[in-house]
């Protein structure tokens, strides 16, 4: 009982997110306190320039604008790399091509929408002709300088679509692939094939453009990009499969290359799975320290349960007014250093092992 008394909260009508968080949120309880939590943990993690943060980023977030956020926080050095769905990836793309997307409504008569050729995300319309094929039709220019003679990772296959986005879409500036180009910072994605993107790349080669995007570079760039840092931390969106191909980096550090990094330092997620359904998505950090994933079950680590559309901005927002800019890590120009350290150091540890 030496926690903090719980009064009656005040509002007095002029708070700034800072301090709504800090003393609304945080002199609270349940989830408007894990917020509190994660802002607390996320100043923790930025502050100097020792641990390398990796967004994770599942749902549909970038229909929702949420490419203003991340953009902001990579401009800042408060990402340094990114773990995404191939769709976030592709809807990230319609704005800066000037293709619109609109506010919906949830309660309406979907198979109208189909026949007028509207695709919806909840609340969210997208039109098919103006903004879906356009976009297609932009990926298959796009891929008509990628190189075909070699297998690439996906932050390769990814820099290409941002290096093409600033140098050739009317709004650069609203999109974090096209940012993310600009400021080195890698976006990798765990499941290639499962987008528009994807389905794009595969239409390519049934006419014999076959562009082979190799999932093993993808695994062992973001295993070297975890070793190479002093402390690693993520910010979650949701869970999925971003969430657990960050998480997997450990694992493969300690299982498969017999090198023990001693799990990540920093966790927050901001999602609205259950852990009690088994699945990966709701698999708290506490389960994660039986994997061998994080370094502590008992500090630097947060669940927020709630909706990642309401979390996510204000979590970026507190950081921007807590914290001073940090300098850019530009990993993505380091991807292949980091890499042969990481061969030499599996070479060295398999040595030890025989």
């Amino acid at each position: 009982m030496a926690g903090k008394m719980i009064e009656p909260l005040k509002l007095k009508g002029n708070e700034s997110v800072k301090d709504f968080i800090e003393f609304i949120f945080g002199a609270s309880g349940y989830n408007a306190r894990r917020l509190a939590e994660a802002c607390e943990i996320y100043a923790r993690m930025l502050r100097g320039k020792m641990t390398t943060v990796c967004l994770t980023l599942a749902g549909a977030m970038t229909p929702i604008g949420m490419s203003g956020p991340i953009i902001e926080m990579m401009k800042n050095g408060f990402i340094d790399f990114i773990i995404s769905t191939g769709a976030n990836l592709y809807h990230d793309m319609h704005r800066p091509l000037d293709h619109p997307i609109f506010q919906g409504e949830v309660f309406v008569d979907d198979g109208k929408l189909n026949r007028c050729g509207i695709s919806r995300i909840y609340d969210i319309f997208i039109e098919d002709e103006r903004t879906l094929l356009a976009t297609d039709r932009a990926i298959i220019e796009m891929m008509e300088t990628l190189p075909l003679d070699k297998p690439i990772s996906t932050a390769e296959l990814h820099y290409h679509i941002g290096r093409y986005l600033l140098e050739n879409a009317p709004h650069p500036s609203k999109s974090f692939l096209a940012q993310a180009a600009r400021y080195h910072v890698p976006v990798y994605t765990s499941s290639p094939g499962d987008s528009s993107i994807g389905m794009n790349l595969a239409g390519a080669a049934v006419g014999g453009k076959n562009l082979i995007v190799d999932p093993n570079l993808d695994v062992l760039e973001t295993t070297a990009i975890v070793m190479a840092a002093r402390k690693n931390g993520a910010v979650e969106v949701g869970g999925g499969s971003p969430k657990n191909f960050y998480m997997q980096t450990q694992p493969m550090l300690k299982q498969i290359l017999n090198i023990d990094k001693g799990g990540h330092d920093y966790f927050i997620q901001l999602t609205t799975d259950a852990p009690h359904w088994g699945g990966l998505s709701g698999a708290t950090p506490q389960e994660a320290k039986s994997w061998g994933k994080i370094r502590s079950h008992k500090k630097n680590n947060v669940v927020v349960y709630s909706c990642a559309s309401i979390t996510f901005p204000l979590l970026c927002q507190y950081a921007r007014m807590t914290l001073k800019p940090r300098p850019l890590k530009e990993l993505y120009l380091k991807r292949d250093i980091f890499l042969e350290e990481l061969k030499k150091l599996a070479s060295l540890a398999s040595e030890r092992e025989r």
